[in-house]
C-alpha cells in the first residue's frame, strides 16, 4: 500500500470526513444573520459545560483571551504574582505580564512535564493571587496536592487546559477542578475551530457573571459598563462548527490514543522515552512527545531529511525568553525544564494517522538513535 502524505496535524482530512455537517451549519448561520454571540454560542457553551461537568461556559475569542479574562475576573493586576510553569506556550506568561503581574515559575515533573506540585508552596508569597497549572500535551497535572496547597493559602487555581480538553483526573474532566478552566479551540487542538476561539469554564456563578461582562466590553446591558472589559466574543460560525465537532470528540480522542499505542509499540526497546501516562488520569494526546537523550537533534534531522513533520515543544522555556527576562527571577533554577528542552521531540499526532504512517515515522527515528 502506498504511503499517504504525513501531516503534523491533518485538519483538512478531518474536515473532509464531516464536510456535509460542517457546510450545513455554516449555511444555517449565514441564513440567520446572527454572526456574533446568539443561540449557536449559547448552545455550544452549554454543551461544553455539560461535557466537562461544570455549571458555566463563557465563550471568548481565543485560548489566550480565556487565560487573560480569567485573571481579569480575579482582579489580577500590577504588583500581583501568579505561580505557573516555565514549560509551556508563551500565552500563559504573556497574559500574566499584559495585566501588569509577575510570573513566578515552578519547575516541572520529569515524567509528565507538568508543574511539580511539591514545589508550588515554596513559590507562594503574600503577593500570589493565582496558580496556573498547565495540563501539557493532553495530560492533567496532579491536581489533588496542588489544590491542597492552593486551598491552604486561599489562592484560586486557573487550569490552563488549552491542550487537554477531555482529559480525566481521577474520573473527573479537567477544567472543573480549580476556580476556572481556560480552553483553546485553535484549529490544531483536539477540538479545533476553523480559526481562533476559546472558552472559560467555572462552577462559580459570580465569576461566570463577571466573565460574561468582561468579554463584552465589561457590560451586561448595552452601553452600561460595570467593569473593565475587552472585546473577546466567540462568533456564531465558530460555535456552530465546534458543535458539530463536539459529537466526535470522544471518538477522536480514542483515535489519538490508538495512534499513541502504535508509537509506543514501535519505540519499545529503543533509547526513546515514550510519553508517561500517570495512573491518576487519562492522556488525550494533543501531542505525542518523546524524550531522546543526546541524539534528539539527530533524530529531528533524520525526520527532516525524509520530509516527516515534527516539532520541539518547547525549545526555549519561558524563564529564558528574552521578552520576559526583566520579570524573571534568575536565582530560581529550573533544571528539569532545561533538561526537557534539550530532549523533547513531538511527532505527528492527529485523528487521521494510520499504522503504516506511524511505522514510517518510528523507523526514521530509530535509524537516528541507533
Amino acid at each position: 500500500m502506498e504511503l499517504r502524505p504525513i501531516h503534523m496535524v491533518d485538519v483538512v482530512g478531518q474536515y473532509k470526513k464531516i464536510k456535509p455537517e460542517i457546510d450545513d451549519v455554516v449555511q444555517r448561520v449565514l441564513n440567520s444573520g446572527q454572526y456574533i454571540l446568539g443561540k449557536e454560542v449559547t448552545e455550544f457553551e452549554n454543551e461544553i459545560a455539560n461535557y466537562l461537568g461544570v455549571k458555566y461556559g463563557i465563550g471568548c475569542a481565543s485560548g489566550t483571551d480565556a487565560l487573560q479574562v480569567a485573571m481579569m475576573a480575579l482582579g489580577i493586576g500590577p504588583g500581583d504574582e501568579v505561580v505557573t510553569t516555565p514549560f509551556t506556550f508563551v500565552a500563559t506568561t504573556e497574559t500574566i505580564v499584559l495585566l501588569g503581574a509577575k510570573p513566578v515559575y515552578v519547575d516541572i515533573d520529569p515524567k509528565t512535564f507538568n508543574i511539580d506540585p511539591a514545589l508550588v508552596e515554596a513559590a507562594i508569597t503574600s503577593r500570589t493571587k493565582a496558580i496556573i497549572p498547565v495540563h501539557l500535551y493532553g495530560q492533567s497535572c496532579d491536581m489533588d496536592p496542588l489544590m491542597a496547597v492552593a486551598n491552604k493559602h486561599k489562592i484560586p487555581v486557573i487550569e490552563d487546559m488549552c491542550q487537554a480538553i477531555g482529559a480525566d483526573y481521577k474520573g473527573k474532566k479537567v477544567g472543573g477542578i480549580g476556580a476556572m478552566g481556560a480552553i483553546s479551540f485553535f484549529p490544531s487542538k483536539n477540538l479545533g475551530a476553523f480559526g481562533d476561539a476559546g472558552m472559560v469554564v467555572t462552577n462559580d456563578q459570580a465569576l461566570a457573571e463577571k466573565l460574561r461582562m468582561i468579554v463584552v466590553h465589561g457590560s451586561r446591558v448595552r452601553y452600561k459598563h460595570e467593569v473593565i472589559g475587552v472585546n473577546s466574543r466567540l462568533d456564531a460560525l465558530q460555535a456552530a462548527k465546534l458543535r458539530v465537532k463536539m459529537r466526535y470528540l470522544d471518538e477522536w480522542i480514542a483515535a489519538r490514543q490508538t495512534a499513541a499505542r502504535w508509537y509506543d509499540k514501535g519505540f519499545a526497546g529503543t533509547g526513546v522515552t515514550t510519553p508517561f501516562i500517570a495512573s491518576y488520569g487519562t492522556h488525550v494526546f494533543h501531542q505525542y512527545t518523546v524524550r531522546i537523550k543526546a541524539k534528539r537533534d539527530k533524530a529531528a534531522e533524520q525526520l527532516a531529511a525524509q520530509k516527516i513533520p515534527h516539532a520541539i515543544y518547547y525549545p526555549i522555556p519561558l524563564h529564558k525568553q528574552e521578552a520576559y527576562l526583566p520579570m524573571t527571577d534568575a536565582s530560581h533554577a529550573m533544571p528539569v525544564t532545561d533538561e526537557a528542552t534539550a530532549e523533547v521531540l513531538s511527532l505527528p499526532m492527529h485523528t487521521e494517522l494510520d499504522e503504516q504512517q506511524i511505522a514510517h515515522i518510528v523507523n526514521a527515528v530509530r535509524e537516528a538513535v541507533r
